[in-house]
């Protein structure tokens, strides 16, 4: 069956308009309960966890709401990073998980992600299962089979604890003044204090949320805030987080902004001295840059490319036993420590780094040279399919021919907006910028 709500992370899309609809929330979460209570008997358990957004308290309640209808006990976390819910999904033994968050999104997006009882998020196998249920109806359980809600208070608390005992043992951060940007979301409360109690001196930003603030000119995918805040401050580093705190940035001491390909060459770098690079290997998307891939290389180091999206990353990692892996927009998994990209975690990596080595920011944040790379997005109306139209597909075919032997163009369609992401990489920045401005001249007008 083919998936209509289901992307390439979750279901996503604008609060209060299907499938972001309290209604498609209970029936989506009664399909999930029934999926994953399929021998009907008692006990059976659910985590759900949130961001910031105000739409989170009407989409928490729907999804309770539904579960509870098939006989779940729903566990509620309240926001928290959705890297804690794979976490906490796994220790406290429930059989599904559930992070409510449109991630880098604006507040009036939200999303639902879903991660199965190994803390790992679902397969596609498993969503188009679910999403059959969606369509089709399930089966309500009996009256005296109807689910509990409880909400916990612990919940920040457990992660916090487990976060830090990813940093080196015997280890502080005595001396290093950090700017922490949480982006107004899910890790507000529990990023600033993980470093606080490793000893940082901490400036945190973007930890006010009010449910309509999340992602606005801070965090990850807006990080010139972060930036502002380490040189006003003398900030040894920044750590710009997004929403749902699965992403990060690196801000150097001299306003320099490192991106998830930057931060995954150093890990693997240094993990691969040490020894605990499983396979040799980093596993990253087709969107990281060549730098990147010509850097491994000289160190001995392969990268294997998967698609765009941190769980064809992850699912990857597992099929070839690596424990390193990400995404160049900053998703960094360490399987190691997470089921899942987990910002504060690299940013815990990143400052391991410069206690052990004592070599400031700066100095570690540029591991390579990157190749010229331009990503521009062309939005398109909803219901179009531009990649299908001859005009494009004759405009990407000449394209490509240009680049034979100087670079790549790599063309998609989001899995969480109707955006065509058009990404060039070349040496010779004049044929990068032709290139760009044509596929996506010619996209736009086919919309």
């Amino acid at each position: 069956m083919k998936r209509t709500i289901f992307g390439t992370d979750g279901v996503r899309g604008s609060a209060n308009t299907y499938p972001m609809t309290a209604e498609a929330a209970l029936r989506l979460a009664a399909a999930a309960g029934q999926y994953f209570r399929r021998d009907k008997a008692q006990g059976h358990k659910v985590v759900i966890g949130k961001d910031t957004r105000r739409s989170g308290y009407m989409i928490e309640t729907a999804l309770t709401a539904g579960f509870l209808s098939t006989g779940m006990d729903v566990v509620l976390l309240g926001p928290i990073p959705a890297p804690a819910v794979g976490m906490l999904t796994h220790s406290m033994r429930a059989d599904v998980g559930v992070m409510i968050s449109a991630s880098h999104n604006p507040h009036h997006d939200n999303g639902i992600k879903f991660f199965g009882p190994d803390g790992y998020k679902l397969s596609d196998a498993a969503e188009a299962e679910i999403e059959a249920l969606f369509h089709s109806g399930v089966d309500l359980c009996l009256p005296d089979n109807i689910g509990r809600a409880n909400r916990i208070e612990s919940a920040i608390g457990r992660y916090v604890e487990a976060a830090k005992t990813t940093f080196p043992t015997g280890k502080r951060l005595d001396g290093l003044k950090v700017v922490i940007d949480c982006a107004n979301g899910a890790a507000y409360r529990a990023a600033p204090e993980v470093l606080w109690e490793l000893g940082a001196e901490v400036i945190p930003i973007g930890v006010q949320p009010n449910g309509y603030n999340i992602n606005k000119g801070v965090g990850s995918t807006a990080p010139q805030t972060a930036v502002a805040a380490v040189l006003e401050g003398g900030a040894d580093i920044g750590i710009c987080l997004d929403g749902d705190a699965d992403r990060i940035a690196i801000i150097d001491e001299k306003g320099n902004i490192a991106d998830g390909d930057q931060i995954m060459g150093l890990i693997a770098g240094r993990w691969a001295k040490s020894g605990n690079l499983r396979g040799g290997a980093l596993v990253a998307t087709v969107m990281s840059n060549l730098g990147l891939e010509r850097w491994l290389g000289a160190q001995g180091i392969d990268l294997h490319r998967t698609d765009v999206g941190d769980r064809y990353v992850v699912d990857a990692m597992r099929r070839g036993g690596f424990n390193l892996g990400g995404e160049q927009s900053g998703h960094i998994v360490m399987s190691d420590y997470a089921t899942t990209g987990d910002g504060l975690l690299a940013g815990l990596q990143f400052l391991a780094a410069m206690v052990e080595t004592g070599k400031p920011a700066s100095d570690l944040a540029q591991v390579f040279s990157p190749c010229p790379q331009v990503l521009k997005n062309v939005r398109f109306t909803a219901g179009n399919t531009p990649l299908e139209v001859a005009s494009v597909q004759a405009v990407i075919k000449e394209a490509e021919a240009s680049l034979v032997g100087k670079g790549r163009l790599l063309i998609r369609k989001s899995g969480t907006e109707p955006l065509i992401r058009v990404m060039v990489e070349a040496e010779d920045e004049a044929l990068l910028m032709q290139i760009v401005d044509d596929v996506s001249q010619a996209v736009q007008d086919a919309t």
